[in-house]
């Protein structure tokens, strides 16, 4: 468990009326402040900060002038966004507000085939139109040249993005590049999601029109009616959850469950979240159901099915969410041949002896648009950072997706692999790679050499394992104080994510009194209880089928506190993460 002040956990569980396992975990997370402890537990638009002057995004300013004066003139705005849900929802928020200020927009989102980013021919195809500006979301920052041959044209080009900006060099052609990691940007939160900077130019480019009268006789549109859209974008794109993420989500998340845009209200229905109508909508169903679902076109091929979706009408809404479900089903099925490829692979390449510190698996039957989600098993069950990556012998090209582990920065371990690269970037949590071999020779050894480098790079970060039942907990709880009390106060700091992760408490000698495998057989029900006190508590752990510990036996449990509710009647639980029998764990 980690060593706190328990000074300060005591002040803050006194002034604020808080348990004092709550009170850790608000410690633990850095808040220890009353006034921040109280702005934590109850997240308000009102505290996001201005993006604008002395402390404000670098470009933001000169981005929202360009695109009022693209509305007042009647400019044909093109918008695109990338194919992953951060860039759909980006081009969904900003397309969605400019026609509601009466703008002409054509909105396009990416296509698998073409390749990552504003790329050559997304941009011929943008220019058809004849735009007077082009919007790129998600994308655009890494994507100079083709920038620079649109401006060529006479076209103005504003970039919101938030991928990491590559070493100084020469000054980006786009007229503004608005990119909280711009190394002269004085935010003071650079976390944030494309989407998350397009809600705040869309506020910013309202108050331009009302100062200029716009909206005299015109409906006047909200910003803050699109915060849905901010919540799926920042969530699914595995950006930190605290700072304005943190406000942003936690309102956005209010807008899912009114279901008021017709597409995510049907995509809630086809997903099963309707049924009974006792399952919350929260940051889980957004990364469970949700995410999933709008990011199979894109990972299939082409992401203009999701963006369809979230601009449908009612009367389009049902027929856009089953076309979606389709892609999600072709898409799982895809994922689960190649999930256990990478498991098989990731054995051989261990040498039947403990993997290294980082899995890189790679195959020509892996799929482009699915190695996120296989890297992403891969971590869950090596708990280590995971390197997945798909090879296309006809053209000599490999991409993949990486997901982190232990704390390790994965654009700054691929940053020490760069001579190996063709290109590469993300963020510290999910990045990507493009390898390039001249046969399939050379790409398993380009892939070999990829696996010792990224190995070396990832002990060079730490150890990229994360070690012990109860190295990161956030306390040792008695199984008798896990009560309503304690789930509602810890469900306060949601929603979790990146920065802020789910609360982990840790209890040990319990006996596992029932267990049975449930759902697909993936997941295990647990009844487990204290024999000092004989207090009995349901868990559910998923995922860990195959560790059924059985009945009888006595084992140590880190989990999450939780309410499930089933036919209108709601009980805690412990949301299992890990099980282990004390004889067989480093203490």
């Amino acid at each position: 468990m980690r060593p706190l002040d328990d000074a300060l956990v005591s002040r803050l569980a006194r002034e604020l009326h808080l348990l004092p396992t709550t009170a850790r975990c608000l410690v633990g997370r850095g808040i220890g402040e009353l006034e921040a402890a109280r702005a934590f537990l109850a997240p308000r638009l009102g505290g996001l900060r201005r993006p604008e002057g002395v402390a404000g995004l670098a470009g933001f300013g000169a981005a929202a002038d360009r695109v009022t004066r693209a509305v007042l003139r009647g400019e044909r705005i093109a918008v695109f966004g990338d194919y992953d849900v951060d860039g759909v929802t980006t081009c969904a928020l900003l397309t969605s507000f400019l026609r509601g200020c009466g703008a002409a927009v054509t909105p396009r989102v990416a296509r698998r085939d073409e390749g990552y980013g504003f790329c050559a021919e997304a941009a011929a195809d943008v220019m058809v139109v004849k735009p007077g500006l082009v919007i790129t979301g998600d994308c655009g920052t890494s994507d100079a040249a083709v920038i620079a041959s649109v401006r060529a044209q006479g076209v103005d080009v504003i970039v919101v993005d938030h991928h990491t900006v590559p070493a100084a060099g020469e000054v980006h052609p786009a007229l503004a590049l608005v990119n909280p990691f711009r190394t002269d940007s004085a935010f003071p939160f650079r976390g944030m999601a494309s989407v998350g900077i397009s809600f705040y130019l869309a506020a910013a480019v309202r108050t331009r029109l009302k100062e200029q009268g716009w909206f005299d006789g015109r409906p006047e549109v909200d910003p803050r009616d699109l915060l849905d859209l901010v919540a799926l974008g920042t969530i699914a794109d595995l950006v930190p959850l605290s700072g304005e993420n943190r406000i942003l989500t936690a309102a956005g998340l209010k807008l899912v469950v009114e279901r008021k845009r017709p597409g995510l209200a049907a995509l809630l229905a086809v997903s099963g979240m309707d049924v009974g109508g006792d399952r919350p909508i929260d940051e889980k169903t957004v990364s469970w159901k949700l995410a999933p679902r709008l990011n199979a076109p894109g990972r299939l091929g082409d992401a203009a099915p999701a963006l369809e979706l979230l601009l449908a009408s009612a009367d389009e809404a049902g027929a856009r969410a089953q076309a979606l479900e389709g892609a999600n089903q072709r898409r799982r099925e895809l994922q689960d041949q190649m999930v256990e490829e990478a498991f098989a692979l990731a054995e051989v390449s261990a040498g039947g002896s403990e993997p290294g510190p980082a899995i890189v698996v790679a195959s020509e039957r892996f799929a482009p648009g699915v190695v996120g989600i296989v890297a992403a098993k891969l971590v869950d069950r090596y708990q280590r950072p995971a390197f997945v990556i798909a090879v296309d012998a006809a053209t000599g090209i490999a991409r993949g997706s990486a997901r982190s582990a232990g704390g390790v920065d994965l654009y700054r371990a691929l940053g020490q692999c760069a001579p190996m690269l063709e290109r590469w970037g993300g963020h510290a949590a999910a990045a990507g790679l493009t390898m390039r071999a001249a046969d399939a020779g050379a790409m398993t050894s380009a892939v070999d050499r990829l696996r010792e480098a990224l190995g070396a790079a990832v002990l060079a970060e730490g150890s990229g394992k994360v070690h012990g039942l109860g190295a990161e907990a956030d306390d040792t709880i008695e199984l008798g104080l896990v009560d309503d009390r304690l789930a509602d106060e810890l469900g306060a700091l949601a929603p979790f994510g990146q920065d802020n992760p789910a609360p982990l408490l840790v209890a040990r000698g319990l006996q596992v009194r029932a267990s049975k495998k449930v759902g697909d057989g993936s997941h295990l029900k647990l009844e487990l209880a204290c024999p000092r006190t004989r207090i009995t508590r349901g868990a559910i752990a998923f995922g860990q089928g195959a560790q059924d510990p059985g009945p009888g036996t006595t084992v140590d449990v880190a989990f999450t506190p939780a309410r499930s509710t089933w036919m209108g009647k709601s009980r805690v639980e412990l949301e299992v993460k890990r099980i282990v029998a004390p004889a067989d764990q480093t203490r």
